[in-house]
């Protein structure tokens, strides 16, 4: 059995995960601009890449096995691509190497953006908090009181509102 099934689907499999990476990089920019609207539509885009790749991975899955065991080869556990290009054809197994390649190669673009885009967050945060304890400073409750015991009201202030 040929191995075209399982190419097509790896093929879809790297589609996937370079529109996501794509989708990444628009992310990279929509936060260094802070437009947050936009933002909340790239992470429910990514959201609906990621559940669609978790379908075709699936379908990968499925289609190694249906491959290995057309080949006579019986597994144990998920079919990996290394493992389906160890029992295939050379024509086979160059194709597969290829796309298996080519696969890594988007998982490790997007896993750096993803790491990037991760600190530009935590800068964001970090400068939002930064605006906001300079803009609301943290007062200290300060408490005058007589020998007594009684509190006293501040100079200029009296005990009723006379605007009310």
């Amino acid at each position: 059995m040929s191995a075209t099934s399982l190419i097509a689907t790896l093929e879809k499999l790297y589609k996937l995960h370079k529109s996501l990476f794509d989708l990444s990089v628009e992310k990279t920019n929509v936060i260094k601009n802070g437009a947050m609207n936009e933002l909340d539509a790239v992470l429910k885009n990514e959201q609906k890449h990621i559940a669609a790749i978790n379908t075709v991975e699936n379908k990968r899955q499925q289609e190694s096995n249906n491959y290995l065991q057309s080949l006579g080869v019986r597994m144990e556990k998920n079919p990996t691509i290394s493992l389906c290009m160890e029992n295939s054809s050379p024509e086979d197994q160059d194709v597969l190497g290829y796309w298996q390649q080519k696969l890594v190669d988007v998982i490790t673009e997007l896993k750096g953006r993803n790491e990037l885009n991760q600190k530009l967050v935590y800068q964001s945060l970090q400068f939002v908090n930064m605006n906001l304890s300079m803009l609301q400073p943290q007062s200290e409750k300060l408490t005058y009181s007589r020998p007594n015991g009684e509190k006293s009201i501040p100079a200029g202030r009296s005990m009723f509102d006379s605007k009310a």
